[in-house]
C-alpha cells in the first residue's frame, strides 16, 4: 500500500475550512457561520491523481502563537503533527486579517497552498483579489475558490499532487524584525542545537528570545531557552528596550505588516465601503436599543411557527403509528405469539418509541431549519455578543451565550459544544448550567400544559399567545442559567471572567437546500435516534411495572403511592413524580406515562386532542397551579440520560456530573414549592 500523504488543513474561524474538508473528503463536517465551529480535529481521506491523502482539519486559529486552549491544538498539530504539507483556507474578503496566519505557517512547513475561499462573495461586494499576484509575494501555490458551490476544489486537489510530487515555488524572503531583533536572531539561530529538524532555526530562536519554554520543549530543545547564548543576547536587547513582551509584540506587528502589505498589492476594491450592508445590519440586530427585542421578537416568531406548523401533523403521524401498532399486534397474534409478548413488544417498546416519534418529529422538522437557518445567515454570534454582557456579570464566559443557544436544540449538544470556551472554569460553569434551558424534548410538554390551562381561546390568538408564554418560559431559564452561573463562581468555581474573541462573520445568503438537509439529517434524526434509542428500553420497563402485580396494585400504582406525600409538596402528585423518573430517558414520554397511569391501561394510550386530555386531568385533581408547577419542573428537573453521560464524558468525573444533576433539580423543588406555597395562600 502506497504512503499516504498527510495535509494539515488550517485557517481562521469561519472561513468556511470545514465546507472545504467536506467538499475534498465527502465527509459531513458540520458547517455554520459562526466561529469556533471546528473544536476537535476531524480526519478525513480522498485519493486524486494517484495520491492517497489524508486531510486533517484541524480548530480554527488566528495565529501559531495564540496562548488559547483549542487554539494551542491548531498550533501543536502545524509545527509538530508530523504533516507533510498545509493549505491554509483564508477569506476572500477579509484577507489582510487571514494572511497572517498563512505567513507563520509558510514558516513552518514550507509545503504549503493557500485557498482563497469565499471568492463569489467578496466578488459581490466588489473585492478583486489577484491570485496569481498572491501566489508570488507568498512564495507558494495558491487557489480561488468557492466551496460551498464547488468552484476551486478541483484545482485545489491538482496543487496538492503538485504538492506531494515534490514540486515547490520558491519561499519568500523570511519576515523582516526591528533591526536589533533582526540582528540577535541571526547570530542565535546559527546556534540551535540539531535536536530539532521540524522547527526551523529561525522559528526556534524567535520563542527562545520569547521565553516560550512550552514550544521549545514540545520542539525537543527543552532548556534552550536558558542557554548561555540566549541569556547573553536577551540581555542586549533588554539593555536596548526589548524586553520579552515587547519582542513578542514586535514578532506580531512584523507578520502583520507584512500581511497588510501583500493584501494591498494583491487586493482591490471596486466599492468604497464592501461591507456596508453588513454595518447596516449590525446597527439593527446588536444595537443597545434594538439588539435584545429584535432577538427576542426573532425567538418568539420561531416558536410560534413551530406550534402553529407543528400540530396537525403530530396529529395525523400519531394515528398513522399507532394504526401500525395494532396491525403489528394483529400479526403477532397470527403467529401464535402470546399475550405478554405482543404486549412487551408492541404496547410497551413500539407505543414507546411510536409516541416519541410524533411528538417530537414535526416540532423538531420545523424548529432546526428554522434555527439552522439563521445560523447560516450569520446571526447566531450576533444574539452571543447582545448577551455577552450578562454572562460577564454572572462571572461566566459570553461564548456561555452559544453553548446555551445550542441547548435548545439538545442538551447533549450544548454540553459538549462547551469545548469552544477556553478557560477550565468558565466551560464547567457552562457545562453544569446548560441543562437550565428546555431541549427540544420538554417544548412539546410545554406547550401542552399551556394550550389545555393558559390558553382558553383558540385560532391565531391562541397561537400567539402559546408562543410568548413559551417565549416567557425560556426566558426564566436564561435567567436561572444566568443566577445558577454566578452562584458556581463564587463558590465552588470562584475566579474572574476572562476575555476571549468572537469573530462577526458576514452576513450570507442562507443555503436553504442544504440548510433543511443539514437540519433534517445532522440533527433531526439524530437527536430522534437517540431518543428513540432511549425510549425503547424504558418502554420495557414501563409496561413491566404497569402490568406486574404486587399485593392486588402494579409496581405503577405503587411507586405513585409512595412518592405521593412528595409530589404534593411540590404542587404535584406521585403520578407526576414517577413519570419524571422514568422519563430519565427521553422527556418527551413525560405526559405518555402520566395518561397510562391514571387510566391503568397498562401501555401508553393515545388521546385524539388536548380537550380529551385536559379532562383526564382535571379529574384526577390537576388545577392551574398543577399546571404551573409541571411546567415549572419540566423547565428545571434532572437532565436526560444522554446528556449525563456527555457530562461525565466532557468533565471526566462522577463528581462533577452529580452537580450538574442536582443543580436543575434544586432549582425545581425551590421554584415549584414555593408556587405550591403562594397557590395554598389562596
Amino acid at each position: 500500500m502506497a504512503e499516504e500523504f498527510r495535509v494539515a488543513l488550517a485557517g481562521n474561524p469561519n472561513v468556511g475550512k470545514s465546507t472545504v474538508f467536506n467538499a475534498l473528503t465527502g465527509m459531513k463536517q458540520h458547517t455554520g457561520n459562526w466561529a469556533g465551529k471546528t473544536v476537535d480535529g476531524a480526519e478525513g481521506r480522498f485519493s486524486y491523481g494517484g495520491t492517497d491523502f489524508v486531510l486533517e482539519d484541524i480548530p480554527g486559529t488566528y495565529s501559531l502563537d495564540s496562548g488559547a486552549g483549542e487554539e494551542n491544538i491548531a498550533s501543536d498539530f502545524i509545527c509538530f503533527g508530523g504533516a507533510q504539507a498545509a493549505a491554509v483556507v483564508c477569506d476572500a474578503t477579509c484577507l489582510e486579517r487571514n494572511l497572517s496566519l498563512a505567513i507563520q505557517t509558510i514558516e513552518a512547513i514550507p509545503r504549503t497552498l493557500v485557498c482563497v475561499n469565499l471568492m463569489d462573495e467578496a466578488e459581490s461586494k466588489g473585492i478583486a483579489v489577484d491570485t496569481e499576484k498572491l501566489g508570488l509575494l507568498l512564495g507558494v501555490p495558491v487557489v480561488g475558490m468557492s466551496a460551498r458551490s464547488g468552484r476551486g476544489i478541483t484545482e485545489m486537489k491538482e496543487l496538492l499532487c503538485r504538492l506531494a510530487a515534490g514540486e515547490t515555488s520558491t519561499p519568500p524572503e523570511p519576515v523582516r524584525f526591528p533591526e536589533p531583533l533582526e540582528e540577535a536572531l541571526s547570530r542565535l539561530e546559527r546556534t540551535v542545537p540539531e535536536r530539532s529538524p521540524e522547527v526551523s532555526g529561525r522559528m526556534a530562536a524567535l520563542r527562545a528570545l520569547e521565553g516560550d519554554r512550552s514550544f521549545l520543549e514540545k520542539a525537543g530543545l527543552p532548556g534552550f531557552e536558558a542557554s548561555p547564548e540566549v541569556s547573553s543576547i536577551r540581555a542586549e536587547l533588554a539593555a536596548a528596550g526589548l524586553s520579552e513582551e515587547k519582542i513578542r509584540d514586535a514578532a506580531v506587528a512584523a507578520v502583520m505588516g507584512r500581511a497588510r502589505n501583500i493584501a494591498a498589492e494583491a487586493v482591490t476594491f471596486r466599492n468604497a465601503s464592501p461591507h456596508s450592508r453588513d454595518r447596516r445590519l449590525d446597527r439593527i440586530f446588536m444595537s443597545r436599543r434594538y439588539g435584545i427585542p429584535v432577538m427576542l421578537a426573532l425567538l418568539g416568531f420561531i416558536l410560534w411557527l413551530t406550534i402553529v406548523g407543528a400540530n396537525y401533523p403530530s396529529e395525523l403521524l400519531g394515528k398513522g403509528l399507532f394504526a401500525l401498532g395494532e396491525l403489528l399486534s394483529e400479526g403477532l397474534y397470527a403467529f401464535g405469539a402470546p399475550g405478554w409478548l405482543e404486549g412487551m413488544l408492541v404496547q410497551g417498546v413500539y407505543r414507546t418509541v411510536a409516541w416519541v416519534v410524533s411528538v417530537m418529529l414535526p416540532p423538531m422538522a420545523i424548529f432546526f431549519p428554522l434555527f439552522t437557518l439563521l445560523e447560516d445567515f450569520g446571526y447566531l454570534p450576533r444574539a452571543a455578543f447582545n448577551l455577552d454582557h450578562c454572562f460577564r456579570c454572572a462571572n461566566a464566559c459570553g461564548k456561555q451565550a452559544i453553548t446555551m443557544t445550542m441547548g435548545f436544540g439538545c442538551n447533549a449538544c450544548g454540553v459538549t459544544g462547551c469545548r469552544i470556551i477556553d478557560s477550565p472554569r468558565e466551560r464547567l460553569i457552562a457545562v453544569l448550567t446548560n441543562s437550565f434551558v428546555p431541549c427540544n424534548g420538554r417544548f412539546p410538554t410545554i406547550i401542552a400544559m399551556t394550550t389545555m390551562f393558559f390558553v382558553t381561546a383558540g385560532g391565531w390568538g391562541a397561537s400567539l399567545l402559546s408562543a410568548l408564554i413559551l417565549l416567557g418560559a425560556i426566558l426564566l431559564g436564561v435567567a436561572v442559567t444566568l443566577a445558577a452561573s454566578r452562584l458556581l463562581s463564587v463558590t465552588v468555581l470562584r475566579g474572574e471572567p476572562s476575555s476571549f474573541t468572537l469573530e462577526l462573520p458576514p452576513y450570507r445568503r442562507p443555503q436553504f437546500t442544504k440548510v433543511l438537509m443539514r437540519s433534517v439529517l445532522d440533527r433531526t434524526v439524530f437527536v430522534l435516534g437517540r431518543a428513540c434509542t432511549a425510549a425503547a428500553p424504558c418502554g420495557l420497563l414501563i409496561w413491566l411495572l404497569a402490568n406486574v402485580s404486587v399485593g392486588g396494585d402494579t409496581l405503577l400504582a405503587d411507586i405513585s403511592g409512595f412518592l405521593a406525600p412528595a409530589g404534593r409538596l411540590l404542587g404535584l402528585d406521585g403520578v407526576i413524580l414517577m413519570a419524571f423518573i422514568l422519563g430519565f430517558p427521553a422527556n418527551e414520554i413525560v405526559i405518555p406515562v402520566i395518561v397510562m397511569t391514571y387510566l391503568s391501561t397498562g401501555s401508553l394510550t393515545e388521546l385524539t386532542d388536548l380537550s380529551q386530555l385536559r379532562e383526564l386531568l382535571t379529574a384526577n385533581g390537576w388545577t392551574t397551579a398543577t399546571a404551573l408547577c409541571m411546567v415549572v419542573f419540566t423547565l428545571f428537573h434532572f437532565p436526560c440520560a444522554t446528556t449525563c453521560m456527555t457530562i461525565k464524558k466532557e468533565t471526566g468525573s462522577l463528581k462533577w456530573t452529580a452537580l450538574g444533576f442536582a443543580l436543575p433539580t434544586a432549582a425545581g423543588i425551590l421554584l415549584c414549592a414555593c408556587i405550591n406555597l403562594i397557590a395554598g395562600l389562596f
